[in-house]
């Protein structure tokens, strides 16, 4: 099967732009589609035409109408955006992970020296990046669509899945966790496009919780955290011990993606695909790699040539369509649905459009 376009139409309203030219997750589940870009506090759902030849019957779902987020309203009632990097759907819930990075301001071709030389200097950080959420779904209507809360499937003493997330509040943040690990923990401070750290990729595999770092990239090794929580209070998730993880609530994973950092996760039976692409703000090369076993790690590894398949090279653009999303497209499960951020202007043919790519799976 050769590489093909589909076209994600969305409503057409004025927060679509945002959407469209940001999106940086997708998750397939059944014939829908769950969509995330890096600068909304929204998930959008979409759904296979019954011809099968594009995503249609947009709807959007704020977070913030199912969690307390931790920023308070913008004077002019916004939310400061999540920056959401990765979602998985799992276990009853859509999960999603916000990028946990600090940022640097952009220089624009039109500002002057001194102005650039400020903006250069400002560092910032917004509680709301750092967020690891879960929000229940079910079947309304025959399609999946987010609650705030919703019956546990079996279960016999009337248990509910709940919305709920991790950060919500400083003293649950994971990166209290990181702040005195001897790899990450120098990173924290440092803004994402600067090789600080910066979560990209999400995929819940049982009980296990993978993240993707695109940064940092370590002399070359790309990181990735493996997480379990629990319940806390309310709508808080806490960090659960792991066994054999010398005292952290967590385990990091090395890899080697030949220097390039982790942009996507998607868990394909007990192996873990990765997209992988530049950690500073390059265009390129993006790959997808094949992390075969990922799922029988039972301590922190280093992964190397033995367990690492580089699978597929996927094209870049000179200055925009920069791969950041993949998922096994509905109805081919022997081909994986990409979405770009700074989408090329071939991918908009309409303001409420985009054109994602639709590429083959080697050996399946």
């Amino acid at each position: 099967m050769a590489a093909t376009t589909v076209p994600i139409r969305f409503t057409d309203d004025a927060g679509v732009i945002d959407i469209a030219e940001s999106l940086s997750a997708v998750k397939g589940d059944g014939r829908h589609l769950w969509l995330a870009g890096d600068e909304t506090i929204t998930i959008e759902r979409t759904a296979l035409s019954p011809a099968g030849d594009g995503f249609v019957d947009h709807v959007s779902f704020s977070i913030a109408d199912f969690l307390p987020l931790p920023e308070p309203p913008e004077p002019d009632g916004s939310q400061l955006e999540i920056d959401i990097e990765g979602i998985d759907r799992h276990g009853g819930y859509l999960w999603f992970v916000g990028s946990h990075a600090r940022t640097r301001k952009r220089v624009r071709p039109h500002h002057a020296t001194e102005q650039a030389l400020a903006r250069l200097a400002k560092v910032s950080s917004n509680a709301n990046r750092y967020l690891l959420g879960r929000i229940p779904v079910v079947e309304i209507d025959g399609a999946p669509t987010l609650v705030a809360s919703a019956p546990a499937p079996a279960s016999p003493n009337g248990a509910k899945l709940t919305a709920a997330a991790l950060g919500l509040s400083k003293q649950n943040r994971l990166t209290r966790a990181l702040r005195n690990d001897e790899h990450l923990g120098l990173f924290l401070k440092i803004p994402s496009k600067d090789n600080g750290l910066d979560i990209e990729g999400l995929a819940v595999v049982g009980d296990r919780i993978y993240l993707g770092l695109r940064g940092p990239v370590l002399r070359g090794w790309a990181v990735v955290l493996e997480l379990r929580l629990t319940e806390g209070d309310g709508q808080d998730l806490l960090l659960a011990p792991i066994a054999d993880a010398d005292g952290r609530r967590y385990r990091k994973h090395f890899l080697d993606l030949d220097g390039l950092g982790v942009r996507d996760i998607l868990a394909h039976g007990d192996d873990l695909l990765l997209l992988a692409g530049p950690t500073m703000d390059l265009d390129g090369p993006v790959r997808i790699y094949r992390w075969r076993g990922a799922a029988h790690a039972r301590t922190s590894v280093v992964v190397t040539d033995e367990a690492i398949e580089r699978v597929l090279e996927l094209p870049v653009g000179a200055g925009d369509d920069h791969p950041e999303g993949i998922a096994l497209m509905p109805g081919e499960p022997s081909a994986l649905l990409v979405v770009h951020d700074s989408p090329a202007p071939r991918r908009r043919w309409h303001r409420h459009e985009i054109l994602a790519d639709v590429v083959p799976l080697p050996g399946y």
